[in-house]
């Protein structure tokens, strides 16, 4: 993780959590995690105290991938020295992420010229008008464009790692890594690439959040707006308000996307046969679920079966497969 004065804390943690700790007694594959100093060491945090680290910006030259936390200050030009190793980076195939205002670094080192691309939404307006070229969408949590990828702020870089951590070892290793985070596998409002707002706070009082945990427990039934309405003993019209008033998408997309995520677990886990997948997560039949999969994850159930399986068979479970470099900042 290239850190720098005046780092964020929050932003610098958050890959941390997710990529620098030994998951291996929970049968999860491991990453290695390198902090980089693009600046002499030791650096300021926002919080007051310093960090050290004996890496610096050559360490990237072996990075698999390279996260860019929130950068010090979206009026300031990055250090030379970083745009240049995160070009690098990225000439050799490595993947490049940003969280919070890190899209400014990206944009920096011209890396999202041409791109959709997000960030804090407070920052922007800011991102668009310092570059053109950027096509900044400020609506969604984080946007993957196959090898960069941005995020919004702060929590949403969470959103970000685990969306990456799915990405190369699949939906059930995702879930693990949640699990020990205590945090959800995945907040969705729209597309997997494309997550338009973060579910609610669930209290044991929260009729929409029980209704919510109920539809997940019964995903194979012929579940309608008007069942979970009657779940949660309100109003088919007023559940649906509150549906996208807390999550931003309607009951019924919500649930598609839950759909698609428990086929994800199934076709990664079991034998089932796609028809079987199909029935057991609620899309009925093989041709639905193949035109709800393709649309949301991007390839069809057989694809994504045998590409993550061939992963597992060459990554066993407590060894690294992919180094991790982060680039932090405030």
């Amino acid at each position: 993780m290239v850190v720098y004065d005046r780092v964020a804390v929050f932003e610098m943690a958050v890959p941390c959590a997710v990529f620098g700790i030994d998951r291996s007694a929970m049968g999860a594959p491991n990453y290695g995690l390198l902090i980089c100093a693009a600046e002499p060491p030791p650096l300021r945090t926002e919080a007051g105290f310093t960090i050290d680290t004996p890496f610096d910006l050559n360490a990237l030259s072996r990075a698999g991938t390279v996260i860019v936390p929130a950068w010090r200050d979206v009026d300031e030009t990055p250090p030379e020295a970083l745009l240049d190793a995160l070009r690098e980076a990225y000439g050799r195939g490595g993947r490049i992420a940003s969280l919070c205002s890190g899209a400014f670094v990206l944009a920096h080192a011209g890396l999202l010229d041409g791109r959709s691309a997000t960030t804090h939404w407070i920052y922007a307006s800011r991102l668009a008008e310092q570059f053109p070229r950027v096509q900044v969408d400020p609506s969604v949590l984080y946007i993957d464009e196959g090898q960069v990828l941005t995020s919004a702020g702060t929590a949403a870089g969470i959103d970000l790692c685990l969306h990456m951590v799915r990405r190369d070892h699949g939906a059930e290793v995702a879930n693990l890594f949640a699990r020990r985070m205590v945090v959800p596998p995945h907040r969705s409002g729209g597309q997997a690439q494309y997550v338009e707002a973060p579910l609610p706070v669930r209290t044991d009082e929260d009729p929409l959040g029980e209704t919510m945990d109920w539809a997940l427990s019964n995903l194979a039934e012929p579940l309608t707006v008007q069942a979970m309405a009657a779940n949660a003993h309100l109003a088919p019209r007023t559940l649906a308000r509150r549906f996208v008033a807390a999550t931003g998408t309607s009951p019924l997309r919500w649930l598609l996307v839950q759909r698609v995520a428990a086929a994800q677990r199934l076709l990664e886990t079991g034998d089932l046969s796609v028809d079987r997948v199909a029935e057991a997560c609620g899309l009925g039949t093989a041709a639905n679920l193949r035109l709800h999969f393709g649309r949301i994850v991007g390839t069809s159930p057989t694809a994504y079966r045998k590409t993550f399986r061939q992963r597992a068979a060459a990554s066993p479970p407590g060894r690294s497969s992919r180094t991790t470099s982060s680039s932090a900042a405030g």
